[in-house]
Formats: C-alpha cells, sequence, structure tokens
C-alpha cells in the first residue's frame, strides 16, 4: 500500500480550492452585463456577470445589498468589486459581490430613472390627481429643516409680501439616511391632525444628488401621493428635478419661489381692488345717469304732464271699440237666429210628425212594435196600434 497517498474528502478539496481562489482573487474589479438577475427571499442577490464570450455566476448578500440605491435588472452594465470564491457545499465556482457600480451612471442616477419609471407607470405623475391650489392661502406649514438658509429666505419673503399669513415650520432632517422616513411621517402627520392647513411647501437649498436624495425616495413620494392637501415640492435650485417634483401638486424651481407662488402679493391685491372699486363706481356714475335722463324724458312726456287727457283718450277709444263689438255681435246673433230658423222650417217640412197633421197615421203589430206597410203582414183578430197627430189608438183586425 502507498503510505504516501494523499486522499482527500470532497468538502476538504472545495474548502482548500475557496482559500486558494480568495487569497489570489479577494479584492478585485470586475466589468460586466448582468443577466438572470433574481433576489431570493433571504434578501440575498442572485445572478451572472458576463461579457461577449463568457460569464460567472456572482452573488451578494443581504446586508452589503442593503446599502445599494438602486436595483440591479438583467441587461445593465457594471463594474463590481469582490473576490473571487467557490460555494464549498454544490462546488460551484463564484464571485461574491461586496459593491455594484452602473457603468457609465452613477447608482443614484440609475435608482432615481429605475423610481420615476415604476412610479409614472402607476400612475402617481398623472395630472388628473394634482389638486389646485387655494386662491387665498391662510395657512401653511413648511417641511424643512429650521436651520437652512432656504427657510430662513422663505420667511423673509412672505413677511416682506404678506406679513399676515400663519405660517408653521415642521422640522426635519433633509439630509442624511433618516430624513425621508422624516419627511413622509410628517406630511402623513399633517394630514391627519394638521385639520387648518391650506397647503404643504416640502424642500431644502441646493445641493449634490445625494444631498437631495431624501426627496427623492419611494416612502416620501407615496406620502406625497396620498396627501389630501396640496402639496408644493421646493427642492434645490431650478435645474434640479426630484420624483416629489413629479408627483407633487405643484413644482417650484426654488424654496423662495414656492413663497412666490402661494402667497398673493399685498400690493397686486390692493390694485386689483382698487381698479374693481373704480370699475364699480364708473358703473354706477354710467347707471345713475341714464336712469337719470330717463325719468327726465318720463317727466317730460304728456302723459305725466296731463294724465288726464291721456285718459279721457283711452277711454273714448274703449268705448268706440265697445260700440263696434256690440254691433258686430248683434248682427252676428241675427244672421244665426236666421240660419237656425230656416233649419227647422226644413226640419218640419220632412218629420213625420208634420205628416200626421195632415190626417195621416202610422201603425204597429202590438206584438212586436213592426211598421206596417202591407195588410198582408197583419192577421185578423191581431191588436194593431195606430199613431196620430195627437195621441195613439189600439185597434183590432176585424177584416184583411
Amino acid at each position: 500500500m502507498d503510505t504516501e497517498r494523499r486522499v482527500y474528502k470532497i468538502s476538504e478539496l472545495n474548502n482548500l480550492t475557496k482559500e486558494l481562489l480568495e487569497g489570489q482573487f479577494s479584492d478585485i474589479w470586475l466589468e460586466g452585463e448582468i443577466s438572470n438577475f433574481k433576489q431570493h427571499t433571504s434578501g440575498h442577490l442572485y445572478f451572472a456577470l458576463k461579457d461577449e464570450v463568457a460569464q460567472i455566476q456572482a452573488v451578494m448578500f443581504k446586508w452589503q445589498a442593503s446599502y445599494l440605491k438602486f436595483r440591479p435588472e438583467d441587461g445593465l452594465k457594471v463594474i463590481v468589486k469582490g473576490k473571487v470564491s467557490l460555494f464549498v457545499k454544490a462546488g460551484k465556482y463564484q464571485f461574491v459581490v461586496s459593491y455594484i457600480e452602473p457603468l457609465g451612471a452613477g447608482p443614484l442616477q440609475v435608482a432615481f430613472e429605475q423610481l420615476k419609471r415604476k412610479l409614472e407607470g402607476e400612475g402617481l405623475f398623472n395630472d388628473e390627481y394634482k389638486k389646485e391650489l387655494p386662491l387665498l392661502v391662510q395657512k401653511m406649514v413648511i417641511v424643512t429643516s429650521p436651520t437652512g438658509a432656504a427657510v430662513h429666505d422663505m420667511l423673509s419673503i412672505m413677511e416682506r409680501r404678506f406679513s399676515n399669513v400663519h405660517v408653521l415650520i415642521y422640522p426635519v432632517h433633509v439630509q442624511g439616511e433618516l430624513a425621508a422616513g422624516e419627511i413622509a411621517a410628517a406630511i402623513s402627520d399633517i394630514n391627519e391632525h394638521f385639520t387648518d392647513i391650506d397647503v404643504i411647501i416640502i424642500g431644502r437649498g441646493g445641493g449634490s444628488l445625494e444631498d437631495l436624495w431624501p426627496f427623492n425616495e419611494e416612502v416620501v413620494a407615496r406620502a406625497i401621493y396620498k396627501s389630501r392637501l396640496p402639496v408644493i415640492s421646493a427642492v434645490g435650485h431650478e435645474v434640479d428635478y426630484s420624483i416629489a417634483d413629479f408627483v407633487s401638486d405643484l413644482r417650484a424651481p426654488t424654496p423662495s419661489a414656492a413663497i412666490e407662488l402661494v402667497i398673493a402679493n399685498k400690493t397686486e391685491l390692493e390694485e386689483r381692488l382698487s381698479s374693481l372699486f373704480a370699475r364699480m363706481v364708473s358703473s354706477m356714475e354710467f347707471m345713475f345717469g341714464d336712469y337719470r335722463n330717463r325719468y327726465r324724458r318720463a317727466r317730460e312726456n304728456r302723459v305725466f304732464r296731463r294724465p288726464m287727457e291721456f285718459c279721457e283718450r283711452f277711454q273714448q277709444e274703449a268705448d268706440y271699440y265697445l260700440e263696434r263689438i256690440s254691433t258686430s255681435v248683434s248682427h252676428y246673433v241675427r244672421l244665426k237666429d236666421d240660419y237656425v230658423r230656416s233649419v227647422i222650417g226644413k226640419l218640419n217640412a220632412l218629420s213625420p210628425l208634420n205628416v200626421l197633421s195632415r190626417g195621416y197615421g202610422i201603425t204597429w203589430k202590438l206584438k212586436n212594435n213592426e211598421v206596417l206597410r202591407d195588410t198582408a203582414m197583419v192577421n185578423v183578430g191581431e191588436k194593431v196600434k195606430t199613431r196620430l197627430h195627437k195621441g195613439e189608438i189600439i185597434c183590432e183586425v176585424l177584416e184583411n
């Protein structure tokens, strides 16, 4: 028996291979395209990295994946950092990823575009869900950092333009890990407990994409969408766009511009009121002048200067027309009376009763009231009834 022979167990070999690979390739960068991406229920990420001719399986564990600002997806070209390793149990060669960076665009920019596509697909940006701002704001809440320069600029503009508007500052972090959760919670809290608020402004001054990132978080976007109160997004400078801008009911290019959008300029209101008052006075003067002229013309009319003459004239005209009507009615009645008499005369001439007055009669059989037109219609002994000009008689037939 060969005493020099070394027999390895599979697990030993895999562990040794794992140590060799990790020792040789412990901290390297790879460039490739993600494919077959899958997020396991455990939170670990599994995918393949490939180039034009080859590929390698990769894994990123949950605790490292939780720091990603974007979601890896198939077709995304990336640069990854990690180590070459081996999954001992399956003997599978793999790359353990500790960091992922999109190729050509920063991770935050990729995360921004991904979330924008997702929320737009759900309809959160649709105009039909945008709420109208009040015509004149009486009370507002500004959700921002109370120590930032932006809030001081906003308050200064408001004091100068319309000092009698009530403003509440809801203090939150606007930068860092805690900021997104605080902003979302503030919007929900205001909607639930602040019943007399007209509008909510969320925002902060300018900064880098990282500084403004809390306003690109999904939790903030959904809080804005669910708000029953109008929300104005005022994040950064005019060139800065955030997810909050797309979901909000109105986007202000800067925090200072947000105040100018919701607070009516006092001078503008006074000028508008003065203009309306002047138009009202002019309209009233015109109306009074018109009524004055109409009164003057009415007063000079003969009807008012000699009212009895006017009444006498109409009384005479009324008598004239009444007489004409009476004459016409009398003539019409005479014509109709003559016509009726003529008709009556014709009816009397045709009436059977008129014939009877000349000595004729009408005879019926008593049995069935049948009018006799022939002697053959009656037998001897039958009774008949005869109608004379005046009265009726009942007779018995003695001979036929």
